[in-house]
């Protein structure tokens, strides 16, 4: 039952991913939570390609949920790089200053996320 539900949180944030990165991608600046006015074209180029990333990032969890015992090393690696970015926003927020608070929120699930659903999927993995 908890290794279903895993599969199904899994399945539910790869598509939520591809929500947001189709937004981004449509969207453009528009979408951007707290940005200032005034963003160039090249910024609003970066975004809307990273989030064409975020989307085979999105994809590929979604992909990984339908079996993820089998898809293991990816499905680590994936959460590796969902990790990473949220330690990327510490690092703006050294150099840069605070994000707003919503963006905070999804820095500390960027962080907090990896880990919990790496060892969810390793407490329920079938006995060999």
């Amino acid at each position: 039952m908890m290794r279903k539900l895993l599969e199904w949180l899994v399945l539910i944030f790869g598509i939520v991913c591809c929500g947001i990165a189709l937004l981004h991608i449509f969207g453009g600046h528009a979408v951007v939570p707290g940005a200032a006015p005034g963003f160039s074209a090249s910024d609003d180029s970066e975004d809307r390609f990273y989030a064409t990333l975020f989307l085979g990032f999105g994809a590929a969890m979604a992909w990984c949920s339908r079996d993820l015992g089998a898809r293991d090393r990816l499905f680590g690696a994936l959460l590796l790089v969902f990790f990473v970015g949220g330690v990327a926003r510490i690092i703006s927020a050294i150099h840069v200053g605070m994000p707003i608070p919503f963006i905070q929120f999804l820095g500390t699930l960027e962080l907090l996320m990896p880990p919990l659903f790496w060892w969810w999927h390793k407490a329920t993995l079938p006995k060999a």
